[in-house]
């Protein structure tokens, strides 16, 4: 029983999708359980040329409501009791929450794993709002089989807020399957861009932590080193706005694209992706722009160092306007060295970060963790379970 608070265009969604497409359902009855879904029709979503059947949760949502919250940890009870699950798998912090009680309230002895894709650590709440963020997800550890983290580095800094133990934790990459890439006439073609002018991209969501204010930043930096570049954004959020209006002044080497599924045709269209961000897990934007060949700049933060390899696949750098600027003028003044490190990205990205081995991978989670549940659907929920 898989459990996530909203299937959207995000990082965990996508992740959810491609395993559930690939495992193997002689061995796994596999059923996942959302609330919001931003794509799709009626109770199944569209993942390229698959079906893929959901189950609703009435109240699940990413935001704290008493009321839609209580409604849906009664709906996952009620689910959990029918179902009888060996694994419940819970996705994001407001399904992880939900999910990992309902097990206990259900009283189905089922495992539980939670995987944190980042974390809310930094860059996100007040120090008070942190405090309670972390008592709670300490406690929640105390409810979990099984604590799994993107990278090494977001497993290290859970750890040292004090949550959950070492044994606990599993560290599982994630995989990402990137469409067909065009070539760079083409994809220029497809989006309006022209074809001579250096284009870095922007590809993700317009939120805070994602610090598009200082894309901004450095692009107006390059500007004045390369007056002829353009930049594309791809993505949105509740910044849209300000972006729109902050980038007015110099709107002629601006292109917006909103959200768009063929991420691959932008990749292919730019000569450098850029990365932003304050607080990241490991960012599947980075990733996707190395399988199509495309050197990325980017702050050092969370487990970005795992997936780029600096100054071999792509340049880190510390949260710095100047230093970031710095970077993608490299990359676009030297294009032997931007290719080489492209080249490398295709290799590096394609190898350690294909679906096949996520799906593996998740398939040796459930392995693991069904022989601690094997009793969860045998025989009737015992007398006196809370119900």
């Amino acid at each position: 029983m898989e459990i996530i608070a909203r299937m959207n265009v995000g990082g965990p969604a996508n992740q959810v999708l491609e395993v559930y497409e690939r495992l193997n359902r002689e061995e796994f009855d596999h059923r996942l359980y959302t609330g919001d879904v931003d794509s799709g029709e009626g109770d199944h979503l569209r993942l390229r040329d698959a079906d893929v059947p959901i189950h609703r949760v009435p109240g699940l949502g990413r935001a704290v409501r008493p009321t839609d919250d209580l409604r849906a940890l009664k709906h996952l009870v009620g689910v959990m009791r029918e179902f009888r699950p060996h694994v419940v798998h819970t996705q994001t912090a407001k399904a992880g929450a939900l999910g990992r009680t309902a097990v206990r309230l259900a009283g189905v002895g089922s495992a539980r794993a939670h995987v944190f894709h980042g974390h809310l650590l930094y860059g996100y709440f007040s120090p008070p709002k942190r405090y309670l963020y972390v008592r709670a997800e300490r406690l929640l550890a105390t409810m979990s089989d099984r604590l799994v983290t993107v990278g090494s580095r977001v497993r290290d800094d859970l750890l040292a807020a004090g949550i959950g133990r070492p044994g606990q934790y599993t560290v599982i990459p994630p995989g990402v399957r990137l469409g067909p890439v065009p070539d760079r006439a083409a994809a220029r073609a497809a989006l309006g861009l022209p074809m001579d002018a250096p284009i870095v991209a922007y590809v993700g969501r317009l939120t805070r932590i994602k610090r598009p204010d200082r894309f901004l930043s450095v692009a107006s930096a390059v500007l004045r080193r390369i007056p002829g570049c353009h930049f594309v954004v791809c993505g949105g959020g509740e910044l849209s706005g300000e972006v729109e209006r902050s980038i007015e002044p110099v709107r002629d080497s601006f292109h917006l694209l909103g959200w768009r599924r063929d991420v691959e045709t932008v990749y292919a269209a730019a000569d450098v992706v850029l990365l932003t961000s304050d607080n990241e897990g490991t960012p599947l934007t980075l990733i996707e722009a190395g399988m199509a060949g495309t050197p990325v700049v980017s702050t050092r933060v969370g487990s970005v160092a795992e997936i780029v390899r600096d100054g071999h696949t792509g340049l880190l750098s510390a949260p710095d306007v100047g230093e970031l600027a710095a970077h993608t003028v490299r990359l676009l003044s030297d294009p032997a060295f931007a290719r080489r490190m492209g080249e490398s990205a295709l290799d590096w990205t394609t190898t350690s970060f294909g679906v096949e081995r996520l799906v593996a991978d998740t398939e040796s989670l459930y392995r693991s963790l069904s022989g601690a549940a094997r009793g969860a659907r045998r025989g009737p929920i015992p007398e006196g379970t809370p119900r």
